[in-house]
């Protein structure tokens, strides 16, 4: 699981007032390169939260092999004419951490209930028990 498919998921289970951004605990991950495309990455990046993407980027580094790059602590992506002013050095870091790290094995985590979500395969199953719904 991409940490930009982490980006827009929660949790819905019953009761839940503050389901996202969820955490997550490590087993495995695995880094791919690929290719930057700079304009596809301008035109998501409102969408993105980035707070929680920091937040991932801080709780996935230690359990890489290769660090990940720095992001700047705060920075407002929401505007998108503002974000094709970003440097090449920062649209790489941003590629890398939403695009080329993968949640492999592990869990997301309800930071409201502690419900555990497992990935596998790096496919998060998000499904509820029935008792939750």
């Amino acid at each position: 699981m991409r940490l930009l498919t982490h980006n827009f998921l929660q949790s819905n289970v019953r009761g839940t007032e503050k389901g996202y951004p969820l955490n997550i605990e490590v087993t495995t991950i695995k880094y791919e390169e690929s290719p930057v495309n700079k304009e596809f990455l301008l035109n998501l990046l409102p969408k993105v939260n980035y707070n929680a993407l920091v937040a991932a980027v801080k709780q996935m580094s230690p359990h890489c092999e290769q660090p990940l790059p720095e992001l700047p602590e705060t920075m407002d992506v929401s505007n998108a004419e503002q974000n094709q002013n970003l440097d090449d050095a920062t649209i790489s870091n941003l590629h890398k951490v939403l695009f080329d790290v993968y949640l492999v094995e592990g869990w997301l985590i309800c930071p409201d209930t502690g419900r555990k979500f497992p990935v596998k395969e790096c496919i998060p199953n998000m499904i509820l028990h029935e008792d939750e719904i």
